[in-house]
């Protein structure tokens, strides 16, 4: 079988084809991976605001966001509010009910609910915010900052090929995959589904940056390794799969 026909299959395969749920991690009495990186206790962490905290969000009905879709590369210097940064978050990785052993019910769907993605920012112009890379905590729906770096924009720039547009975001938003969380249920089926979450989370992105009057253009065009270095992910048990700069809509001159 060829390449092509290769990852053909791959995209027809179904997940009870592919599995022996009998040979899981899951199905063998081993405990569920946390649903969140843990972090130091003395990490920098920053309160977000949450629903029904946003009474100053200028945001479009749902049909419009819908209908007014689109990528968007070209944004303005104005910077992103927290406020408006904090709904971005628990749009597409917030927690929107129980919490239990092993799982929790989020804003987006997820193959049995494991939720292996993390959501790391290389946060540009964002008012009342420091430049640097964070990571979302989305259990106690905070901010942790991984840390600070003055050169940014131009590590993020050249990590996905010279595409210029995601150094000019006021933020970009970076989804990575812990594959174990998935593997855990699904075996070597978990790969498939872990990709399908990722389009989940990023058209969340598409219709709530909508809501707001801002942009996103989802990449999938990138360096694995130079993203992987840009996060200091160690690239086997943690890893880049899809990103996303987010800016204000540049206004139209009439």
């Amino acid at each position: 079988m060829d390449l092509l026909a290769q990852h053909r299959e791959f995209l027809k395969d179904n997940i009870r084809k592919r599995a022996d749920f009998s040979r899981t991690d899951q199905n063998q009495g081993i405990p569920a991976p946390p649903i969140e990186k843990p972090y130091p206790p003395d990490a920098v962490r920053i309160d977000l605001s949450r629903p029904g905290q946003w009474p100053n969000l200028n945001s479009q009905d749902l049909a419009s966001a819908i209908g007014n879709r689109q990528s968007r590369r070209s944004y303005s210097r104005e910077p992103l509010s927290l406020e408006e940064l904090s709904f971005l978050l628990w749009a597409t990785q917030g927690l929107r009910g129980k919490v239990a052993a092993g799982h929790a019910f989020r804003t987006v769907p997820s193959a049995g609910c494991r939720h292996a993605l993390e959501t790391y920012l290389v946060a540009l112009r964002i008012s009342n915010l420091a430049q640097g890379v964070y990571r979302y905590l989305p259990l106690t729906h905070q901010l942790l900052l991984e840390f600070a770096d003055d050169c940014l924009a131009g590590k993020l720039t050249e990590a996905v090929f010279g595409q210029a547009f995601a150094g000019r975001a006021a933020v970009t938003f970076l989804w990575t995959a812990v594959p174990y969380r998935m593997e855990w249920r699904y075996g070597p089926a978990a790969h498939k589904v872990i990709a399908l979450d990722a389009g989940h989370v990023c058209q969340n992105l598409y219709l709530a940056c909508e809501a707001i009057h801002a942009g996103t253009c989802a990449i999938a065009a990138y360096d694995q390794l130079k993203v992987d270095e840009l996060l200091r992910l160690d690239g086997e048990e943690e890893f880049a799969i899809y990103l996303a700069p987010v800016g204000k809509i540049i206004p139209m001159v009439l």
